[in-house]
């Protein structure tokens, strides 16, 4: 049983909304038909999904990816314009008269291996700062992608049940939290319109006939942190002689975590993970420097404000007490939490409910990744972001009640189920796109 003011905000937001809000959706008919499209669709787009999983690109360089996703949506229909915001694309289809609606999906993948016995698990690797390296789909957009084909083929197999524009956007360089920013600054809304509502979803640990949602703060604030600490190289046979850069960095890693512990309320999120650490050539030379590079990530400014404090000090005070020079310390610019629209949330959650029951699942707080889909809705944009569940049911109950943990996004090991898991995508994004486009034939 949902909160009852759940439900009182659906019926605010239905009075206060334009006259497609008041068409009630026959949930029943609409997944009919969805299921009608993804029964011809589905070959095709399990063999997109293999096909992007074989083939990662990093960050604005997600050329093949883009161009494969373009020439779909071209086949199905919807006008198509490339190189926005560098690789970015936008694929538009208008319907009548209605609400500019917006679909987001991500194009880049992570320079890392993946771990899996899949005949199509990447063998691709490229260039990234400097080293060669694997890539990989291990954060699921690929399979985010081939839901967002499948959506927008579902919603032109049923033109006639829906009035408005749809506006499909992928956009690069979600994983360096920049590709958002570069397609706005392309002028994206000035070019296409600014959306009435926008929509997105993202792969999570949970079951995969599961959607996972919450009004209010979905994600999580997030910032990159870069750390060099500053030594005197020399024989490591004489450490002596030396102000030794890795035993700085050891410390710090360790000391980070006395920040999260005991400077900030322990009912509060807040996170310092430390994913990178650089330095030396060779185990008996001690090198000038060690680099590191980690990442901050909360549910409140005040909170973040407070880590990033603790680590600048514990930092300077690692280097004061090697008596080595001031460590060189930077945060860059990160992420807000994703805002889920109270309206738009209540009103999609409603749908949520009656197509998947008890597998619609509320979320009792944010989760603990960032998300550069902010920036849309800073520009304006009110939104519904919502999560997807990848692995077997039987698996996820099991660590739920306390077994093996399933792995996470970013896991070398963190590959959906296929199948259910696009059908799953497809049915909850088609039908929170009718929840505002929908008419009443």
């Amino acid at each position: 049983m949902k909160p009852i003011a759940v439900w009182a905000t659906v019926l605010l937001s239905m009075l206060a909304q334009p006259a497609a809000w008041c068409v009630p959706l026959d949930v029943k008919a609409a997944l009919l038909r969805v299921d009608a499209s993804l029964a011809k669709e589905q070959g095709s787009l399990l063999a997109l999904y293999a096909d992007l999983h074989a083939h990662p690109e990093l960050a604005f360089a997600e050329t093949r990816t883009a161009a494969l996703l373009a020439a779909q949506m071209r086949s199905a229909g919807f006008e198509v314009t490339q190189g926005v915001g560098g690789t970015g694309l936008v694929a538009v289809l208008r319907n009548g008269s209605g609400p500019l609606v917006m679909v987001r999906t991500e194009l880049d993948g992570l320079p890392m291996q993946e771990q899996s016995d899949l005949p199509f698990a990447s063998r691709t690797r490229t260039q990234y700062n400097g080293a060669d390296t694997f890539t990989a789909h291990t954060c699921a957009h690929d399979m985010h992608m081939s839901i967002w084909v499948g959506t927008a083929r579902a919603m032109l197999a049923q033109r006639s049940n829906w009035r408005g524009t749809l506006m499909f956007i992928a956009q690069p360089a979600e994983e360096r939290v920049a590709g958002a920013k570069a397609m706005l600054a392309d002028r994206l809304f000035e070019r296409f319109g600014k959306p009435d509502y926008g929509f997105a979803l993202h792969t999570m640990p949970g079951a995969y006939d599961e959607v996972l949602w919450r009004a209010g703060a979905m994600t999580s604030n997030g910032s990159a942190l870069n750390v060099t600490f500053l030594g005197r190289g020399g024989h490591g046979s004489d450490p002596s002689t030396t102000i030794d850069p890795v035993m700085m960095a050891s410390r710090f890693v360790v000391d980070l975590q006395s920040v999260v512990s005991r400077e900030k309320d322990p009912a509060a999120f807040g996170v310092v993970s430390i994913g990178a650490i650089q330095g030396g050539s060779a185990g008996n030379i001690i090198p000038d420097q060690v680099a590191l590079r980690g990442t901050v990530r909360s549910q409140s400014d005040a909170v973040h404000e407070r880590l990033q404090q603790g680590v600048t000090r514990t930092a300077q005070a690692v280097a004061a007490m090697a008596g080595a020079p001031p460590p060189q310390v930077s945060f860059s610019v990160g992420t807000r939490s994703v805002m889920n629209d109270p309206q738009l949330t209540a009103r999609t959650a409603v749908l949520f409910n009656q197509a998947f029951g008890d597998k619609s699942v509320q979320l009792s707080s944010a989760w603990s990744a960032g998300e550069d889909y902010t920036e849309f809705q800073a520009a304006g944009v009110p939104s519904f972001f919502f999560g997807l569940g990848i692995y077997e049911p039987k698996r996820m109950a099991a660590a739920r009640a306390g077994g093996e943990q399933v792995p996470a996004n970013h896991s070398p090991q963190f590959i959906p189920v296929a199948e259910p898991t696009l059908r799953t995508g497809v049915r909850a994004m088609s039908l929170a796109l009718l929840g505002v486009m929908g008419t009443a034939r």
